[in-house]
């Protein structure tokens, strides 16, 4: 079916300097979520919602066909410095939308919106369902995973963050590790005491240089980053403790736990695991939405950044308009006519698919 990508792209814009306009920090995301949830229903659809995470089902949902849901998140990051221009005031120049949250998500967000609404319209092999959800950019409890345990069953999953629309179809997930190294006190003048710095200095090393055995054709090698250190309290005293925090991005050919296993196998240091939730996600590229995209010309890939698809127990794919290289940036923006080429191509990829 042809579709009028003009007024999709112009109410997917509207409605996206609209949710910029209105502050939607992590964790602060009543007033947006407020404000999406009514313009749904003013769109003809029932809506329903677990906190600030607003959901709605196609018209006619049959549990007898495969589900496909359409997610994005609602919140944003906090303005970083050297903003030029109102995070919070639209602006539009030279063909880019400017504004916090423009491409991370809220391009995506707006525009599965819209796309959703037009494929309710004409009946599908599948189920849809809409999902704007919070607390995306801190992982936190009270976004995805509370809305998840609410909806029907999911066969498949598009998650719009920005890939320039192309599929990525793995994506690297994350695990911090708090690491503690003990010494023992004593006066720096004198040869006294055991320096927790210098006992840390192998264990630092070793995550380092450290190669796990497998390595993704996809994702590439387990990234381990060494990025917060604390020992010490005074010039003249050898600090009896030493703590760092490690970054650890896993590919889809480990769980977090796996890796963590092997990590306390390798150190002498106490290894403490903040979460095992956000793992690893693939998806094979014979997927059918996979498969269809190839067919339009897109190219898979694997993600180096973390989004909710590690929290999603179904196949899912991510992919949305905008660079990830602009997101978390001062004077963030979207380019226009990247709205109105995801609109016309989540239609292709999306009308008539079976799955």
């Amino acid at each position: 079916m042809k579709y009028d990508i003009p007024y999709i792209t112009t109410e997917a814009i509207s409605l996206l300097k609209e949710l910029i306009t209105i502050p939607s920090i992590s964790r602060e995301e009543t007033a947006a979520a407020d404000y999406l949830q009514q313009y749904i229903e003013a769109a003809g659809m029932a809506t329903c919602r677990e906190g600030n995470n607003v959901w709605c089902l196609s018209p006619m949902f049959d549990l007898q066909k495969p589900t496909i849901l359409l997610n994005s998140h609602i919140d944003t990051v906090k303005p970083v410095n050297g903003w030029r221009k109102d995070p919070f005031s639209p602006k539009e120049e030279n063909g880019r939308l400017y504004g916090l949250g423009s491409n991370d998500a809220g391009a995506s967000l707006c525009t599965l919106l819209q796309v959703f609404l037009q494929l309710c319209r004409n009946p599908q092999d599948y189920n849809l369902i809409y999902l704007a959800s919070c607390e995306e950019e801190v992982s936190g409890a009270n976004g995805i995973e509370s809305a998840l345990k609410q909806l029907p069953p999911v066969t498949f999953a598009i998650v719009g963050e920005p890939t320039e629309m192309q599929p990525a179809i793995a994506e690297k997930g994350l695990m911090v590790l708090d690491v503690t190294t003990q010494g023992k006190a004593g006066h720096a003048a004198r040869e006294e005491g055991v320096n927790a710095i210098y006992k840390a200095l192998d264990d630092i090393i070793w995550f380092r240089d450290y190669k796990f055995a497998k390595t993704s054709s996809i994702l590439g090698p387990v990234k381990m980053s060494v990025t917060v250190i604390n020992a010490g309290t005074q010039h003249n005293v050898v600090p009896d403790k030493c703590t760092f925090v490690v970054d650890v991005r896993s590919n889809e050919l480990y769980t977090n736990e796996e890796l963590y296993n092997e990590i306390r196998k390798n150190v002498k240091s106490d290894v403490r695991a903040r979460s095992f939730r956000l793992n690893s996600s693939h998806i094979s590229e014979s997927h059918p939405f996979v498969q269809r995209a190839i067919a339009l010309g897109r190219t898979p890939f694997g993600s180096p950044t973390l989004s909710d698809q590690a929290l999603m127990p179904f196949p899912s794919v991510k992919i949305g308009p905008g660079r990830s290289s602009r997101s978390h940036t001062a004077d963030e923006y979207v380019m226009l006519k990247e709205i109105e080429d995801a609109a016309e191509l989540y239609l292709d990829l999306l009308d008539g698919l079976s799955i």
